[in-house]
């Protein structure tokens, strides 16, 4: 393994950590509510009334940043090495992992672990070995 030091970013990588945790903390703060993106958009799949308002503005923001983010900048290039067959099944799985752990890692890893939560502490363990461990299996085992 090798790094590539000439797209090592650590300042820009902090900015982002900083504003993600700002914006869980504002959220939190003024509203009440955990930044928990399946939660929130699970929301939105089965409304409360009262309860929409916020969850849309989330996801507008979003969906919106990256645009807001190219008026200024260059959006990095994206490239997936993985069929449209794999994207669906990895979809679909961080779905029904989002359902067994109650929550997800923006959930879990952001919110609960500065909460403290044990249960998040074990959701993120969980998380991360299985991606360690699909990396693993699909690079090194399967040879992709």
């Amino acid at each position: 393994m090798t790094i590539a030091w000439n797209a090592f970013t650590p300042w820009s990588a902090l900015l982002g950590g900083a504003l993600i945790g700002l914006a869980a903390a504002l959220l939190i703060l003024f509203n009440g509510r955990i930044a928990g993106i399946s939660g929130i958009l699970g929301g939105l799949l089965r409304p409360l009334r009262g309860d929409i308002g916020w969850r849309a503005a989330f996801i507008a923001g979003l969906l919106g940043a990256p645009l807001v983010y190219s008026l200024f900048a260059a959006l990095p290039p994206v490239s997936i090495a993985a069929g449209d067959g794999a994207l669906v099944l990895a979809g679909l799985l961080v779905g029904v992992g989002t359902r067994y752990g109650s929550g997800c890692t923006s959930g879990h890893g952001v919110c609960g672990l500065s909460r403290l939560s044990w249960r998040s502490l074990a959701a993120t363990a969980v998380f991360m070995g299985a991606g360690f461990a699909t990396v693993f299996v699909v690079r090194h085992l399967l040879s992709f």
